[in-house]
């Protein structure tokens, strides 16, 4: 049996909650599981990538998280097809995930905490049911948070077992 992550920062979302609040509390749930799958490491374990066939890292998934907000909320949401990546080279496959040598760790993450916060703020100015343009074809806010749950629950995963092969540190 694997222990829970006990920290007053990440609460499961109650089992009755309007649509609304359901959403954004498991959005918020998965938001503080990565960080806390990043915490209590040093800068090389948290760009060590353990699993040999894998691009990914914590450094790199906190960065990939920052960009996937960044582009499910901003551009598409609000539809700011103008809104530069934060860390994507056209010329670098994965450049969210690698090259990692020359990235620090805080200024990361707090790029990341402010995609999350503008996130926050576009989602609130919204309706479930407003959309914003995606390939072509509309795409709702409520679409967009199932999808950011799944995205955030997914890479989780591979964060819970990056860590793991990391330090030893299991939870979910």
């Amino acid at each position: 049996m694997v222990d829970d992550l006990d920290d007053p920062r990440r609460r499961e979302p109650s089992f009755v909650l309007g649509e609304r609040d359901m959403l954004e509390a498991w959005l918020e749930y998965h938001r503080t599981t990565l960080l806390l799958k990043c915490e209590g490491l040093t800068d090389a374990e948290r760009k060590s990538r353990p699993v040999s066939t894998s691009k990914l890292s914590l450094h790199g998934l906190v960065r990939h998280m920052a960009e996937v907000e960044r582009g499910w909320f901003r551009c598409t949401l609000l539809s700011e097809s103008d809104a530069p990546p934060i860390w994507y080279d056209p010329a670098v496959e994965d450049s969210e995930l690698v090259p990692l040598g020359g990235a620090e760790w805080q200024a990361d993450l707090e790029a990341w905490r402010a995609e999350c916060e503008a996130s926050r703020s576009v989602a609130a100015m919204h309706p479930l049911d407003a959309t914003g343009p995606r390939h072509g074809e509309p795409c709702s806010l409520r679409w967009i948070y199932v999808h950011m749950i799944e995205e955030y629950a997914r890479h989780n995963g591979h964060a819970d077992l990056i860590r793991e092969l990391i330090d030893g540190n299991v939870g979910c």
